[in-house]
């Protein structure tokens, strides 16, 4: 029978079928709605439709809402899809509608939709109360899949009847059944069930893991949850947990570098071993990020290649431990209970992973980054939230005892779980205790994100991780502290720079590092120091300023990288907005950005002077165009040493319409008086080139400094603005414009004269 045959045959079983689940499909009540407080029902961010509760039909969904001193606002779809919205505020500032158009043809049944964005002046993240909507949409039903045997921890020998169950509101058309991340079988239907005969003979001494998923007859795919068992004499394993020093996080963009091009291991052995550059330790262990990235979910779709990164980490005597979050977008979703599912199936990949490889391939532990402090009812509904988070932590921990495996789980968590009244008194299971207390108790160890640029005094690296170190000591749990410090550029964000090492550079870094080994070397507790993260290290200098210097890989690469593996796409947003996509490139060592270059001629040659971005990710959104415009793009990748590889096939897009006029900031510029920096600019219309009077201008000062200032120009358009002091002898710092706004105009950052400016001294 032909697929269309099939599928056709399978839609008159369905509508036939349909009307003998109606009356129970009216009584189905709809997923929970996420907690959220009475305040943040007023906030600053609105959904206004589709209403709360509404009933639809499949097909595009206008989501709209309004939004007062809010911007970059996203939608979040389900806890797993975050969506740019079209933001209309044609007063010019951080208030107006916001709306965008969403796809519910791909679900069934309840969803949640929450707005997120950024406040005007805090720079923190606001958030609407949850929204949930049913869509009635059978054609997009996941079979719900269950194994019934064998059950969790049981003890199988021999010929094994894997039994399991699969329901939908569609035929189930296969069951298929796999066991230790092997190929998948099919399974038969016997009765009121499906039955797979796996031959557990030859196992040996060992945990195994099953999953089964099914797939209805229109091609929807449901899996269940795994299920562990043991063979032979199989004996749990004790987790064992070693120092950690220096641990470093790798974050996706990276990781699936060194998963994809394996000539990026390159660049990471010459950073990890070089202790020479800045008198720094090795680095010894590898928090890898392995959540889905540009549409490949590695770990489920290439787990060898992954096995192919840690056996070469082993072989070159480091250790990895696997790095997940919540499994939604953005990852701290998955600390709220309708979205623990996703979490837990993050943890069961990575175990899952390890049951099907080498023991040279397998993780040496779980690094786990949820963060559930983002939500802004962890602060208004204590302690709603923190009951949620650790739940979910414990449904981890439990996947992985019941395998039996030696996988050390270990949370990343904020240096204040053990000072904030957000955290204190928490009653968890009988017991009343600090938040970081808790998640302690049931860990094997945490890497404190205990973010301060300095070691000493009472706000300090060394002062802040004290209790945490203490309790460590007091429940028996050596090595279980490691110490986590940022080098992150965060002054885009709400958060003082005193967090991080980015404005004061590596010598210093690793000088106040020092202080830190000599406070906690001896403390049985301490786990060592973790660096957040492997790019914003690589980017970081001995100091600013022109006696400073970078890390460079040695030796150094002379051949450019590849060729992209797929030309650009181009897509118009709105007016002044449009999104590129592009295919990876590969490299003997690392491809270390995307370069964007952008015309308004076609057949353009590329070049410095029509460069207009660059992009660590497969995607770039270029923004503060003219509307009604045609743009013309080429991408090259750049290497870690700089070689520019072949430039792609051209591509483009036409911006659309806006009755808003385009604004621009030029004549900027920068001095530096020997303690401060000054920055000058005048915001004028593009068109008229005449200053624009009571602009308001969003920015932040760079490199040694981190200042974020908000101006509002005079009446000719000019404003001004001081950086906090900075380093007398030697130094270099920037402005960097974030957001501008005045009625009846937008920011056509693309035409700035200049964007950006920069000074260094001596």
């Amino acid at each position: 029978m032909s697929a269309h045959h099939s599928k056709a045959k399978c839609r008159v079983v369905v509508l036939l079928s349909r009307w003998l689940v109606a009356l129970l499909l009216v009584s189905l009540s709809p997923l929970p709605i996420l907690p959220m407080s009475t305040a943040l029902a007023a906030s600053t961010l609105t959904i206004d439709s589709p209403a709360n509760g509404d009933q639809l039909s499949p097909g595009l969904l206008q989501v709209t809402g309004q939004y007062t001193d809010t911007y970059d606002v996203k939608l979040i779809v389900d806890g797993i899809n975050q969506i740019p919205v079209q933001m209309d505020n044609p007063s010019g500032a951080g208030t107006g509608t916001w709306s965008v158009e969403i796809d519910t043809s791909i679900y069934d049944g309840a969803i949640t939709l929450v707005a997120k964005g950024t406040h005007v002046v805090t720079r923190y993240g606001v958030t609407t109360s949850t929204s949930s909507v049913t869509i009635d949409n059978a054609d997009a039903n996941l079979p719900v899949v269950q194994i019934i045997s064998p059950t969790d921890d049981a003890v199988v020998h021999g010929k094994v009847p894997v039994k399991v169950k699969a329901t939908g509101k569609n035929p189930i058309k296969s069951l298929e059944v796999r066991i230790n991340g092997g190929p998948w079988e099919e399974a038969k239907r016997t009765g009121n069930h499906y039955q797979y005969k796996w031959n557990a003979k030859h196992e040996g001494d060992r945990t195994s893991s099953i999953e089964a998923r099914a797939t209805d007859c229109l091609g929807n795919v449901g899996r269940s949850t795994t299920v562990y068992v043991h063979t032979g004499n199989w004996t749990q394993e004790n987790i064992t947990v070693e120092r950690q020093d220096r641990a470093m996080w790798i974050w996706e963009k990276a990781a699936y570098n060194l998963f994809l091009n394996p000539g990026s291991r390159t660049a990471l052995k010459a950073l990890a071993d070089d202790t020479d550059t800045f008198g720094s330790d090795p680095i010894t262990t590898f928090y890898i990020g392995v959540f889905p990235y540009e549409g490949v979910d590695i770990l489920e779709d290439q787990p060898e290649l992954v096995r192919d990164f840690v056996a070469w980490a082993h072989e070159n005597g480091y250790k990895v431990h696997a790095c997940i979050a919540g499994g939604t977008v953005p990852p701290y979703y998955g600390a709220l209970e309708p979205y623990h599912k996703y979490a837990i199936r993050e943890m069961e990949k990575v175990i899952n992973y390890n049951l099907s490889s080498a023991s040279n391939e397998q993780f040496d532990g779980v690094n786990v980054d949820i963060e559930p402090y983002i939500l802004p009812e962890f602060a208004s509904e204590k302690p709603n939230v923190q009951i949620q988070y650790l739940d979910v932590l414990e449904k981890m921990i439990q996947r992985r005892d019941v395998a039996g495996i030696n996988l050390p789980f270990g949370p990343a968590i904020p240096r204040w779980l053990d000072t904030s009244t957000n955290a204190s008194d928490i009653t968890w299971h009988g017991q009343t205790k600090w938040l970081s207390e808790h998640v302690q108790d049931i860990s094997d160890y945490i890497s404190i994100m205990d973010y301060r640029d300095t070691a000493d005094g009472s706000a300090g690296i060394i002062a802040q991780v004290l209790g945490e170190m203490a309790y460590a000591n007091t429940i028996g749990k050596p090595n279980s502290v490691v110490l986590g410090v940022e080098t992150l550029d965060i002054a885009n964000s709400g958060d003082p720079e005193t967090i991080t090492f980015r404005e004061e550079g590596r010598t210093y870094m690793e000088a106040e590092l020092d202080k830190v080994y000599t406070a906690f070397n001896d403390d049985p507790a301490f786990g060592g120091i973790a660096m957040h993260h492997y790019d914003s290290i690589r980017w970081l200098p001995s100091a600013w300023g022109p006696d400073g210097y970078k890390w460079t890989v040695s030796p150094p690469d002379f051949s450019p990288p590849s060729y992209l593996s797929e030309d650009p796409e181009a897509s118009a947003v709105d007016y002044s907005t449009i999104q590129l996509s592009y295919g990876r490139a590969t490299d003997d060592s690392d491809i270390e950005e995307y370069i964007i270059y952008r015309s308004t001629e076609e057949d353009f040659i590329p070049d410095e002077s029509n460069i207009g971005g660059s992009s660590r990710n497969l995607s770039y959104r270029d923004v503060g165009l003219l509307p009604d415009t045609t743009y013309y793009y080429r991408v090259a990748a750049v290497d870690i040493s700089g070689n520019i590889g072949p430039v792609s096939e051209e591509t483009s897009a036409t911006t659309t319409s806006t009755t808003l006029t385009p604004m621009i900031i030029g004549n900027m510029s920068i001095t530096f008086n020997g303690t401060r920096a000054t920055v000058t600019m005048q915001v004028y219309d593009l068109n008229t080139g005449q200053g624009i009077p009571a602009a308001e201008v969003h920015g932040r000062f760079t490199f040694n400094g981190g200042r974020y200032v908000d101006l509002i120009t005079n009446n000719i358009g000019k404003s001004s603005a001081q950086s906090e002091a900075l380093p007398a002898a030697s130094g270099l710092v920037g402005f960097w414009p974030q957001r501008i706004a005045a009625p009846g105009y937008y920011w056509a950052s693309a035409y700035d004269q200049p964007h950006t400016v920069t000074i260094s001294w001596p």
